[in-house]
């Protein structure tokens, strides 16, 4: 059942908070730690849908997992290839993220597998990792066009692969190197554009053979396989794209300061932060620190006079999630600011760059699009009209982004379903009425 919620008219946020751990971080420690010999403990797992999809999945592969009383997750793995047959269809939710890197694990792994998702996942593409599976020898089908259900049956006698990425992806790349992990000899992912690199940190961590060069043609990373990975600690820091959603209250809501603590700054996710101090943002990067071989800190932002300007299409993998909350706030800037390089928005949850075109007008706000970048016109800092009731197409961060730009509008703005919300980031409207927003289930009092 849909769950609307509305946004109002806010000012004057403050206080500090932390966001739900990082998304990307706890999908790759639950898996690693599955494949590993011994207990993970990880600490500040997002437990949002997601994730738990992909704990139940690597649960139905064979590792054990539990939860304890101090919120710590233990996960005993089955070591490198040592996954058994599920009992049935395993499926992933809304998760894309953990279908597709679940894939490469399974790829080089002699089980047969049936991936099963929800209507909003079964929608969005596979073939870009089922075409560099296959080469591993996996046996792969899809629904007609390359969607869920997805059938798998891993490879008895691996062979190792060497492949370019096509174009910018952290999950492709993951996914390969996940497979490379239980094939003979090295396996290699060449990267022409950088994208994240959460699954090589977290390989090294993990004592995986991994190694990286710089090449003409890109970066070349190389993992050997056949070796076993040996169970370590992980903590989770803040999710930076959950983070982005208070901090872009804070630069448009009058008289606002707020701090984010303990927030991932992995430079390959950090070009929301960029963008919007391009834009004039006054943001602070305080107590920085390393964990995991991932960079955290605190982030502190207030009210800001915004300009317009042109993120780059080469900044498109490290903040590729966040163009939805940056159009919200680029409509309250002064002039025109335009994102290039947009193409992925169009196969997320849904077609992004469609639903936020779709939004922003019906809130007033002048915005172009083409087949893979937007232009939006922004107010100059007063509040658009708002007063819109915006279809979310199923999608948590399209939901997220409009409820944040009602927060600056003259009128309220609702979402048509907040429900999917808890895929990334549970708590939100709570977490956001504490900072002073009045977002709320439509119908109370906000």
């Amino acid at each position: 059942m849909a769950e609307p919620f509305m946004a109002k008219s806010s000012s004057g946020l403050s206080g500090a908070l932390r966001v739900p751990g990082d998304k990307s971080v706890s999908h790759r420690a639950v898996m690693l730690g599955a494949l590993a010999i011994g207990e993970t403990v990880i600490e500040g797992l997002l437990e949002s849908a997601d994730v738990i999809r992909t704990v139940q999945a690597m649960a139905a592969l064979g590792a054990r997992i539990e939860r304890h009383a101090d919120n710590t997750w233990h996960v005993t793995g089955c070591g490198v290839g040592g996954f058994s047959q599920p009992e049935g269809p395993v499926d992933f939710g809304n998760s894309g993220t953990g279908a597709r890197l679940a894939a490469g694990l399974v790829a080089t792994t002699p089980v047969k597998v049936i991936f099963t998702g929800d209507e909003s996942l079964s929608k969005r593409p596979m073939k870009r990792i089922t075409e560099p599976l296959r080469l591993f020898g996996a046996q792969i089908d899809t629904a007609p066009g390359g969607t869920l259900p997805m059938r798998i049956a891993g490879a008895r006698d691996a062979v190792p692969v060497e492949y370019t990425l096509p174009v910018p992806s952290a999950q492709v790349k993951s996914a390969v190197l996940l497979a490379g992990l239980n094939a003979p000899g090295e396996t290699s992912v060449i990267e022409p554009v950088a994208c994240r690199d959460h699954t090589e940190r977290m390989l090294k961590a993990f004592g995986a053979d991994i190694r990286e060069e710089n090449t003409p043609e890109g970066k070349r990373i190389t993992v050997r396989g056949q070796g076993e990975l040996a169970a370590c600690p992980v903590t989770v820091p803040g999710d930076p794209s959950s983070a982005a959603f208070p901090l872009a209250a804070a630069l448009i809501c009058p008289d606002s300061t707020v701090t984010v603590e303990n927030v991932l700054l992995n430079p390959t996710r950090t070009g929301l932060i960029e963008t919007l101090h391009d834009m004039g943002a006054e943001i602070r990067i305080t107590n920085p620190r390393n964990s995991g071989g991932e960079i955290i800190g605190d982030l502190t932002v207030s009210t800001s006079a915004l300009h317009g300007v042109t993120a780059p299409a080469a900044r498109a993998p490290s903040m590729i999630d966040e163009y939805p909350v940056l159009a919200a706030v680029a409509a309250f800037a002064r002039g025109v600011t335009r994102m290039e390089g947009l193409a992925e928005l169009r196969v997320k949850e849904c077609d992004r760059l469609a639903a936020m075109e779709e939004g922003l007008r019906a809130c007033g706000v002048r915005v172009r699009t083409g087949e893979d970048w937007m232009e939006v016109e922004g107010s100059g800092g007063a509040p658009v009209p708002g007063g819109a009731v915006i279809a979310t197409h199923m999608d948590h961060r399209i939901a997220m982004s409009f409820l944040v730009l009602g927060l600056a509008a003259r009128e309220p703005v609702t979402v048509d379903d907040g429900a999917m919300i808890a895929t990334s980031f549970p708590g939100f409207a709570t977490l956001m009425q504490r900072l002073g927003a009045r977002i709320a289930p439509a119908g109370e009092t906000a």
